[in-house]
């Protein structure tokens, strides 16, 4: 099965193009849609150039990856071919003919960039374009003790109920402390492990964000991890200061802007895994959306 469809902008050039589906590659389709179109990161892979390596190219994920995106670029009147990159994540532990999270692929890829890129510091470069900053909280349950650390994520992965969502419920819910169920953790005034629960509070937003909706739940009828296929509705903009409460916000971020994104749902056909929003240039104050 393939797919050779091409899109067009408003003016009739071709758009993305389209991507032949090897069986299951689907999801990784999508990702690296979302990579040609985002200018930042092809800007940056393009920069790298291979020197001497252990690693074979059949095998070099970056390289592979950025020989697909010029293709994928320089001509957009038929469908890309992308055996070789496919057949490198395969060689990368990322199987082929087996459906995956798209999560788990876009980390794997990250992940690929950050150990196999020979310049390390354009691959620190590639990470903060995704780079979440969050405090992460944790409050003893007996005495009200917190503790902070600082930790990141490469994309927010959001919990969503079996019904109607919304991303900034959805957000806003992560950020809300949470009990940690079955697990005690060791509570510094106490001296002894007590109830904890744990919440994160927003530090910094990245340039690219990438919200992971987690459309698995366990069913407690079944006794199984059922897929939800529920409506998820997400707006063109996300103003992060009107989602989250001030004491939700840690004391040093700022707001930021993001572009446009393509809307989907939730259905019995289609539904979204993951959604990236891109920092906005136009307009953009040091306090903005």
């Amino acid at each position: 099965m393939s797919t050779s469809s091409v899109t067009q902008d408003e003016y009739g050039a071709p758009g993305l193009m389209g991507l032949s589906n090897y069986g299951l590659s689907c999801c990784v389709n999508s990702l690296l849609q979302s990579f040609s179109a985002t200018q930042e990161f092809t800007e940056l892979l393009n920069r790298w150039q291979m020197s001497d390596t252990d690693i074979p190219e059949d095998c070099n994920t970056p390289l592979q990856l950025q020989r697909l995106l010029r293709k994928m670029q320089s001509d957009k009147s038929h469908t890309a071919h992308h055996e070789d990159f496919l057949r490198c994540l395969d060689r990368n532990h990322i199987q082929l003919y087996v459906q995956h999270d798209v999560d788990e692929v876009f980390l794997s890829i990250l992940n690929l960039i950050q150990q196999q890129i020979s310049d390390k510091e354009l691959a620190q470069e590639i990470k903060q374009l995704y780079k979440i900053t969050v405090e992460q909280n944790l409050q003893c349950q007996t005495c009200f003790y917190l503790t902070k650390d600082t930790s990141y994520f490469l994309s927010l992965p959001l919990p969503i109920s079996d019904c109607s969502n919304t991303v900034e419920n959805c957000i806003h819910c992560f950020f809300e402390l949470q009990d940690i169920t079955g697990n005690f953790c060791l509570c510094e005034r106490c001296g002894e492990r007590k109830p904890t629960k744990q919440g994160f509070k927003l530090v910094s937003l990245p340039n690219v964000l990438c919200l992971h909706l987690k459309r698995s739940g366990y069913s407690l009828r079944s006794g199984y991890t059922k897929k939800l296929n529920c409506e998820v509705k997400f707006p063109e903009v996300l103003d992060f200061q009107t989602i989250l409460r001030r004491d939700q916000i840690s004391e040093s971020t700022q707001e930021v802007s993001w572009k446009d994104v393509e809307s989907t749902f939730g259905g019995s056909r289609r539904c979204a895994y993951m959604l990236m929003y891109q920092r906005r240039q136009d307009k953009m104050p040091q306090s903005s959306n």
